[in-house]
């Protein structure tokens, strides 16, 4: 249901059932970056420093960032596409040359490259305000999680994500961003990722997913959601045929207060090999522990990871299963747990050891038969 489309609108109406989200036109126009960059310069919540425009070749697109004091390491963005599938590093013309047939003919959002700290938060709009939720620093980019480059590959969430003038800045950008939505006539559940610059501490509206995100997982789990309600509950409220009154504000200074309350995390494993394969064997969903070895044990069947209670405990839900096929980037399944996935290095952000650990004893259960190339006609 998270990428609905027109198809499935139509369906639903035939069945009788209410679709509780924004229509498919509208999700489809606002996930778009270049709108999302508008969108926000126009509500004041402003993104990395950027321009926005065309480039057939590298000297283009050099023209481009030299006219707006941009320099010459770049991050180039195409309008559409997810996990970092259409977001090219650009620091010399072999960069380009790597990835012009993806970026000739787009519209292309041209930005600074800076040194940041990737953060998702997950809000609804409702007609009473826009209610924002925990925040959680981004997995991003690993070789043992995913093929693409910066691409999306989990959250984590604890007491350190951000400083309190940080999030305080932060909250007010994801409130702008959701006035700007409400300018469109949008309702209900989004997600926003934010950049920190960690060399001038600003706070940059980095992508909107106008959705249901990845991130939901852990933003329900959270000390705020039950002390008080899940997120997701004032989407549905929303939705409802019932009058209601919120005092967002209030609502956003106590979530706030519980912001880093405790400490949740996923990951996102994908197929990382260029392979493709038919699945014989495959980890089963439920629950899962380190033992004192670092061995991965089954523990038992579950659908549910409320209950786990230690760093060395993990839920893992499967995605592939046998009798499936798994190629490079596809969504293998994906591991919560209680622990901080991350720590920052010598060389910058690196995997915990029983990241690595969880991901590779993931990875040793999965077996398959190579699928041949189809013959030529």
């Amino acid at each position: 249901m998270v990428f609905f489309d027109e198809e499935t609108e139509q369906i639903c109406e035939e069945l009788g059932y209410d679709l509780i989200l924004p229509p498919a036109e509208l999700r489809t126009h606002l996930d778009s970056k270049i709108v999302t960059t508008e969108l926000g310069n126009k509500a004041g919540a402003a993104s990395v420093p950027n321009v926005l425009g065309y480039a057939t070749n590298y000297a283009d697109l050099l023209e481009l960032a030299r006219s707006n004091r941009l320099g010459t390491d770049l991050v180039v963005q195409t309008p559409y596409g997810d996990s970092g599938k259409t977001t090219f590093f650009i620091a010399e013309e072999a960069d380009w040359d790597k990835n012009a047939a993806n970026m000739i003919g787009e519209q292309l959002k041209v930005m600074k490259r800076i040194n940041n700290v990737p953060v998702a938060v997950e809000a609804v709009l409702t007609r009473c305000g826009t209610v924002v939720g925990p925040f959680l620093t981004e997995l991003a980019g690993y070789d043992e999680l995913t093929p693409y480059k910066g691409g999306w590959c989990g959250n984590e969430m604890h007491p350190d994500v951000l400083t309190a003038s940080q999030r305080a800045r932060a909250i007010e950008l994801v409130r702008k961003v959701g006035s700007g939505l409400q300018d469109k006539g949008y309702r209900g559940f989004f997600e926003v990722d934010v950049l920190v610059d960690t060399d001038s501490d600003e706070v940059y509206l980095g992508e909107l997913n106008p959705r249901i995100s990845g991130a939901s997982a852990i933003t329900n789990v959270t000390a705020g959601a039950y002390a008080d309600v899940p997120l997701f509950l004032f989407h549905l409220l929303e939705f409802l045929d019932v009058d209601f009154e919120l005092d967002v504000d209030e609502i956003n200074e106590r979530w706030e207060a519980l912001s880093g309350a405790d400490i949740w995390s996923h990951m996102i494993i994908k197929e990382t090999d260029d392979i493709v394969e038919y699945l014989t064997h495959a980890p089963r969903t439920g629950q899962y522990v380190l033992d004192s070895s670092g061995k991965l044990q089954y523990v038992r069947a579950a659908l549910d990871w409320h209950q786990l209670q230690h760093h060395k405990e993990a839920f893992f839900l499967r995605i592939y299963g046998a009798e499936d096929y798994r190629w490079k980037g596809a969504d293998l399944g994906v591991l919560v747990t209680k622990a901080k996935l991350q720590y920052e290095g010598r060389k910058g952000t690196r995997l915990s050891i029983d990241a690595k650990h969880f991901i590779s004893s993931v990875r040793s259960l999965y077996k398959g038969i190579p699928v041949p190339p189809a013959a030529a006609e």
